[in-house]
């Protein structure tokens, strides 16, 4: 796998690349920091090492399996999601943990992701013929969690537990919004539902390779952000 090379035009294989680099780069960064952070928010960013460090080893791999098949590495994207988005949310219940945030929201987020997770799984692998309503399944899971952090338990929460949370709070709640967001425009391109019936890539292979970029890109952006918005949280707020 080490020894297989990328040709200059191969777009999906250079955003895995660049996403196992940027990744695992960030994840070294926040375990060295962990020494220079206050006691308080240490779990934040050992967390936020976490969700890059995994997703760097899963993109290493993913790069490798699209190397030699030429396919997109779907089984093993979902593997690294199931790992990684419920840690993202568990970065809310733990930076409003201070202000009283309880077990039942952390099971909450956990729950919704995983939903939100597996029923997208289903819609794009195991029942393709009706990825719309899998889809469908899996937005109202991602609702939920874009309800919770706007305007639920954790927003609540985030604005008792001090200013630089509640602002910290209102970043990655974009993250959720904007950053997010991206994962069902991959979903629609790579899925024969496409977008309300209108299959949007009418080739296949360039439907798969459009849905990788979007992914790799999004990956890279939502993860490593999160990771830096918890640790600038932990600067200004020791």
């Amino acid at each position: 796998m080490e020894n297989l090379k990328i040709a200059s035009d191969n777009y999906v294989a250079f955003t895995f690349f660049i996403g196992t680099m940027a990744m695992m780069a960030s994840s070294v960064f926040f375990f060295f920091e962990l020494n220079n952070t206050s006691k308080k928010w240490r779990t934040s960013v050992l967390v936020s090492g976490l969700i890059t460090f995994i997703a760097a080893v899963h993109y290493y791999y993913m790069r490798g399996y699209n190397l030699q098949t030429g396919e997109s590495p779907t089984f093993f994207r979902y593997v690294d999601w199931i790992l990684t988005v419920p840690l993202m949310c568990v970065e809310f219940f733990l930076i409003t943990r201070k202000a009283g945030a309880k077990l039942s929201l952390l099971w909450k987020l956990i729950a919704s992701s995983l939903v939100m997770l597996v029923t997208g799984y289903f819609g794009e692998t195991i029942d393709r013929g009706n990825s719309v309503l899998w889809g469908v399944i899996s937005g109202a899971a991602y609702f939920y969690i874009f309800y919770l952090v706007w305007y639920g338990e954790v927003a609540q929460l985030a604005q008792t537990a001090g200013q630089q949370v509640a602002k910290a709070t209102r970043i990655l709640g974009w993250f959720v919004l904007v950053g997010w967001a991206v994962y069902p425009l991959g979903y629609i391109l790579g899925t024969p539902g496409g977008l309300f019936g209108v299959q949007l890539v009418s080739d296949p292979t360039k439907a798969m390779h459009a849905m990788d970029i979007v992914y790799n890109i999004a990956d890279a952006i939502n993860k490593i952000g999160f990771g830096l918005v918890i640790y600038s949280l932990s600067r200004n707020d020791e």
